[in-house]
């Protein structure tokens, strides 16, 4: 187990230890940097195929270290069979994509840069799928959101990439955000701080009168990482990025995030009416839209954009439709879309790389000049339409088995599902026939067959949807099944399809979409024209983010000329509104204004006597015509604390008392006969009855709270502490001194410091007025800029 803790551990650093290796790597080997990065993801992803007959035979794997013992945080994983399918599709893909990147971006001169940030993407993801306490998963989550912001605006001198990644980043890191208050509350309700443990309160947490609001909270953070409805336009959007990340992003990282999230969270919030409804609902929205959407695109990665947030929508769908083979469809589905659609990105990215356009109404013909790309292609449309011998056919057959049941609320799902199912099929074969296929055409670069980088990754994962498919009793016995039994958090939740099609309802419904499919696909430019004319005059929520921005902009703008309008006065004022907010609110909340009010008891002549001197000094500062006179008598106030402090036995405090306000006094009345400041008060009737009664509520509030404070029992735990060591350790027998010297050193210093800077800012302005006088004396043309 410790062998297994150390490596996992190893695991999860390698992502960061590639972030910083390859800025070098690829200075010092160029393009063919690519080959020794991919051992990176690749030493990984052995290290976790390693333990797929552990976790197959019903093994859950936890390890960590202790990071906040005190608090019961931890640096923790949890690997069972989700985490793990995630995290061999994490390395194994990201494995492939460094590959692909390396002869996509070759001769980029910011390769290393992009290879730095995508091993930390993939690091980041990595954290997400296998952590185990809330905060560490937290944190991941975050940091997969800040990671695709530098992914897709590594094109930064564009706008529309750096709009992009601000839209990403504004759309999932607000949903983080809202996330973590649903983690809060999820720890609140059980008392857990760690998933695997998490799993044994179901109940509890199903139970409680908070799970509503939990509930809003996880979904808000699981549906803006996965681009549901109606939060499913910055996905798109992000594929300003260049395709290496757009085929990460799309097939086993971020987007998938908040479907992880969803299958970890349905053992412990599933099974209610609330979660069998919102998550179906919005995941038939999201199917519908991201499938109709796409048949309006012409670009071809923006038409896999689109199938990707419908290809979510259905996985979210299936999570939360509640029956076992819903869990089943969407394990298979996962698995399935990850594999064919990185292989399509990939594609997409070959023939941009290879003819100079993605536009599929440019390109034509081109399977000739690109016999490889174009099987590659058709392997994983095949997939991606659901028809055999592909591991999507299993997956399409499970959706409908799950979805064949004959009540209405089934049949409204299944039609949904036929539905975004049927447009798939017709935009799979758009991607993977309509290039390639007819007269060919002219396009901007000559079309050729793509180097090995950047074939070898597609078609690595089109075979492996071929041979999961063939050998299905392998894959669901490895992957499937555990994953599967994890989601459904039942271990017994086995998968057995293969190949035969289900026959009655589910082979009618494969028959129906694909019919449907191949109907759209005929008619594909009419589909799209239409689609275009009735969305001509819809305005989306992507141009409803831009208001908001706008929006948020001008409030931002019109609250800072509220809080910040460059007048001193008003600064002061705001603070000491709430320094007598502060003392005297809870005094009145908490019903001790009275007890606070009350005459002390016990004083003596003489010291009432040296409070009038006080009060006396204070009228003095109010009625004093100058402000010269104001601050020598500001100095009478601060001898009657000195004379406090000598008479209750505090002779060195009140000889620091003494000097200090000396010098303060000789200090500022120096400074002021050298400043040429008005005597005279601009302030109008009004803002002096303000300014007055503020100052009384803080003088009041800082007095009352003192008296209130005295009242309490006095504890010497304090005293009794510098009493006893102040001798022993700091070896002096001035306790005050000792105190101020020693077990406060810093803090002295600190204040010294802050002195010293004072004083070298008030000789600086002297110096600045004096050398302004002079030249407004010698009429120098600056004198008035000085």
């Amino acid at each position: 187990m410790a062998d297994v803790t150390a490596l996992t551990f190893l695991a999860l650093c390698l992502p960061l230890i590639g972030a910083l290796a390859a800025p070098f790597v690829i200075r010092v080997l160029g393009a063919g940097g690519a080959w020794m990065l991919a051992l990176v993801p690749l030493l990984a992803f052995l290290h976790f195929l390693r333990l797929v007959p552990q976790i197959a035979h019903g093994e859950i794997i936890t390890g960590g270290y202790d990071w906040v013992p005190g608090l019961g945080v931890r640096f923790s994983w949890f690997l069972d069979g989700l985490s793990l399918t995630f995290a061999l599709l994490i390395t194994g893909i990201g494995t492939l994509i460094v590959l692909y990147a390396g002869g996509y971006l070759r001769g980029h001169p910011d390769q290393g840069r992009f290879f730095s940030f995508i091993f930390l993407f993939m690091g980041a993801m990595l954290g997400v799928v296998v952590s185990d306490s809330f905060l560490m998963f937290f944190i991941f989550w975050e940091l997969t959101s800040i990671t695709s912001f530098l992914l897709i605006g590594f094109d930064h001198e564009r706008e529309a990439a750096r709009r992009a990644a601000l839209q990403a980043l504004v759309v999932t890191g607000g949903g983080g955000l809202i996330l973590l208050a649903g983690l809060l509350l999820l720890w609140g309700m059980t008392g857990v701080a760690q998933l695997s443990e998490l799993m044994q309160y179901g109940d509890v947490v199903r139970g409680s009168p908070l799970y509503f609001a939990t509930l809003l909270l996880v979904l808000g953070g699981a549906f803006t990482k996965s681009a549901q409805f109606p939060f499913h336009f910055w996905l798109p959007n992000a594929m300003e990025a260049p395709t290496p990340v757009s085929a990460y992003l799309h097939s086993a990282t971020m987007v998938k995030a908040g479907v992880y999230l969803l299958m970890r969270l349905n053992p412990v919030m599933g099974a209610t009416p609330a979660w069998e409804v919102l998550l179906p609902v919005f995941g038939g929205l999201t199917l519908v839209t991201g499938s109709v959407l796409a048949i309006r695109q012409t670009d071809l990665k923006l038409k896999l954009a689109y199938t990707t947030v419908s290809s979510l929508g259905l996985l979210v769908l299936l999570t939360g439709f509640g029956s076992d083979y819903s869990i089943k469809a969407a394990v298979l589905y996962l698995v399935a879309h990850s594999l064919f659609k990185g292989a399509l990105f990939m594609v997409a990215g070959i023939i941009d790389h290879e003819t100079g356009t993605r536009n599929i109404t440019r390109l034509r013909g081109l399977r000739k000049a690109m016999p490889l790309t174009f099987a590659i292609a058709m392997a994983a449309a095949l997939s991606m339409a659901g028809l055999p011998p592909f591991f999507g056919f299993l997956a399409k057959e499970e959706i409908y088995t799950a979805l064949a049941a004959g009540d209405p609320y089934s049949i409204l799902f299944a039609a949904i599902a036929v539905f975004g199912n049927a447009l798939m099929f017709a935009i799979a074969f758009a991607v993977a026939l309509r290039p390639f296929t007819g007269r060919p055409v002219e396009t901007p670069k000559h079309p050729h067959e793509a180097p090995v980088l950047l074939w070898l990754g597609p078609a690595v994962l089109a075979l492996a949807g071929l041979l999961a498919a063939l050998f299905s009793g392998f894959t669901h016995g490895a992957i499937s099944s555990p994953m599967a039994s994890a989601v459904a958090g039942k271990a017994t939740t086995i998968i057995s399809i293969t190949l035969a099609p289900h026959v009655g309802v589910p082979l009618a419904l494969s028959l129906l979409t694909m019919v449907l499919g191949i109907a759209v696909y005929w008619q594909l430019d009419r589909a799209r024209t239409l689609v275009a004319f009735l969305l001509h005059s819809v305005r989306g929520p992507d141009r409803g983010f831009d208001h908001v921005i706008a929006g948020l902009v001008r409030f931002a703008h019109r609250v800072i000329g509220i809080v910040q309008p460059g007048r001193l006065d008003i600064y002061v004022a705001s603070t000491f509104v709430s320094v007598a907010a502060i003392l005297l609110v809870p005094l009145i909340l908490h019903g001790e204004l009275p007890q606070a009010l009350a005459w002390p008891a016990g004083l003596r002549p003489h010291e009432a006597g040296i409070m009038l001197i006080a009060v006396l000094g204070l009228l003095a500062v109010l009625i004093a015509r100058d402000r010269l006179t104001a601050i020598v008598s500001l100095g009478i106030q601060g001898f009657a604390v000195a004379l406090i402090f000598l008479l209750f036995g505090a002779p060195d405090l009140a000889f620091t008392q003494f000097m200090v306000e000396t010098l303060a006094v000789v200090i500022l009345a120096l400074v002021m006969t050298r400043l040429r400041l008005s005597p005279t008060d601009p302030r109008h009737g009004a803002r002096r009855l303000f300014d007055i009664a503020l100052s009384l509520a803080c003088g009041l509030g800082l007095a009352l709270l003192l008296m209130r404070a005295t009242e309490a029992p006095f504890d010497t735990a304090l005293s009794d502490f510098f009493n006893a060591h102040s001798k022993l350790i700091a070896h002096g027998a001035n306790v005050v001194n000792v105190i101020i010297v020693d077990f406060r050193g810093t803090d002295t210093l600190g204040e010294i410091a802050v002195v010293a800077v004072t004083g070298l800012a008030i000789l600086a302005l002297i110096r600045i007025r004096g050398n302004a006088e002079r030249r407004l004396a010698t009429n120098d043309p600056d004198a008035e800029e000085a």
